[in-house]
């Protein structure tokens, strides 16, 4: 992706100013992580069983712990690492909870967080092929997110987002590890066939036409699943849809 600015009706290339150390990244995607993603920080640094984790973020919305991970460069796993901390997560449950409420001051209760929507985002300024292939699969909460710094300060977030024909990483018979079948059982991806999947064809109908006119009209609204609801977001404001057809039509 090219970035320009325009002077005078001129266009200006912008030079990318690579970051020199992974903890640039993370000092900037910290302290704007809700701006960035809509999070809330939690703790950075965690440290759990001879393990720390970079940042300790939650998402109120879908009531989960999300961990984040910062790269500077492209030669490491992220199906291996990401694997590795959502199993770690959904293992020591509890210690998640304590940091949260000692953090935040707050009384996070183990039933109050769904677990089945617990994820892994590895921010990096580039990935490559395979590590974008290897985390293709709708059920795998590992999510990449590609962040790049400019000449002015300016800079570019992009969450790379999964194909709409990627496969359930439970059709991959090859895939025998424990720790992924665990985690495959456990974790749940939510998308609009999970909630439309019960609907009569007239509230279906209904949804793709109102979701396609909407996004014609605001294109860059995006299309937002948690458990309970179909919504789509825009600046971090939510607007419900299901619900809204389904009380129209009731």
């Amino acid at each position: 992706m090219q970035i320009f600015q325009l002077q005078s009706n001129m266009l200006k290339g912008l030079v990318e100013r690579p970051f020199q150390l992974e903890k640039d990244i993370q000092i900037i995607f910290e302290r704007n992580l809700s701006e960035f993603t809509g999070l809330e920080f939690i703790k950075s640094e965690f440290s759990i069983k001879n393990n720390r984790i970079d940042t300790l973020a939650f998402d109120s919305e879908s009531k989960a712990f999300v961990i984040i991970e910062y790269k500077r460069e492209r030669d490491y796993s992220v199906i291996d690492q990401g694997i590795s901390y959502l199993n770690l997560m959904l293992e020591y449950k509890a210690d998640f909870i304590v940091e949260y409420n000692e953090s935040q001051a707050k009384n996070l209760k183990r039933q109050d967080v769904d677990w089945s929507q617990s994820r892994i985002i590895f921010v990096s300024p580039s990935f490559t092929d395979f590590q974008k292939q290897s985390t293709n699969f709708k059920d795998l909460s590992i999510e990449l997110w590609e962040i790049k710094r400019y000449q002015g300060e300016i800079l570019t977030i992009n969450p790379m987002q999964k194909t709409k024909s990627a496969p359930s990483i439970q059709q991959v018979k090859s895939v025998e590890s424990e720790e992924i079948q665990k985690i495959a059982k456990e974790i749940v991806q939510y998308d609009e066939d999970y909630h439309l999947a019960d609907k009569s064809d007239d509230i279906q109908e209904i949804y793709e036409q109102f979701r396609d006119s909407i996004l014609n009209l605001v294109p860059d609204l995006e299309i937002n699943v948690t458990k309970l609801y179909i919504s789509f977001k825009r600046n971090k404001k939510l607007l419900s849809v299901l619900k809204a057809i389904k009380n129209y039509l009731d």
